[in-house]
């Protein structure tokens, strides 16, 4: 495995564990602070990550630095990354390319290489959404279930779940997406109770 980030990025290029690179733009691997003391797993990098070989910068990555900001948090001090690292999709109209849940074997494709960016070394790892889940705990569990629990994983750092950026999206009212989109921050904010914690400053 890479030493470096600056490795990782460059060899996650040629990656072939599963199918999903012969679809996919590129591999979209993680960015930010490469000391910071939260990492944020989302599940996969959307159309726009794929295209701009960065994780969340679309729609959703918009609704997570609402949260962030509401949590009191600055993105730059973070470090951002996805559990699958090619984006996997199905056409829809007009060639539209929409998200398609990753497979568990995509996920355990793709463990090595959220394993290598543990050389983060954070204090939390935060598991935004159902799929990050299953890759930092290693089963499948309804989100509801842990949301705000603090668990070991094999990574050297404990993660605790919320909810994904992208269900603020889905809410079916403008009301439901405030009320997601607060309880995301929220939640965000506890991790950094919790990494602080971990980590005084």
């Amino acid at each position: 495995m890479p030493a470096t980030l600056e490795e990782l990025r460059a060899e996650a290029q040629a990656r072939r564990a599963c199918d999903l690179w012969r679809r996919g733009t590129r591999a979209v691997v993680g960015e930010g602070r490469p000391d910071a003391s939260l990492v944020l797993v989302g599940e996969q990098p959307g159309d726009r990550e794929d295209i701009a070989g960065r994780p969340f910068v679309g729609p959703a990555g918009r609704v997570l630095d609402e949260a962030l900001a509401e949590a009191g948090l600055d993105r730059a001090d973070l470090f951002l990354t996805n559990a699958v690292k090619h984006f996997t999709w199905r056409e829809g109209k007009g060639k539209r390319r929409l998200h398609d849940t990753p497979t568990a074997g995509e996920v355990q494709a793709c463990a090595p290489w959220l394993a290598a960016e543990a050389l983060v070394r954070p204090a939390v790892l935060v598991c935004l959404g159902a799929t990050a889940v299953r890759a930092l705990l290693g089963r499948r569990v309804r989100l509801a279930d842990v949301r705000g629990a603090v668990d070991e994983t094999p990574l050297g750092a404990p993660a605790t779940a919320t909810l994904h950026p992208a269900a603020v999206l889905r809410a079916p009212d403008e009301a439901a997406g405030r009320e997601a989109r607060a309880g995301l921050a929220a939640d965000l904010a506890a991790a950094t109770r919790l990494a602080a914690a971990a980590r005084p400053a």
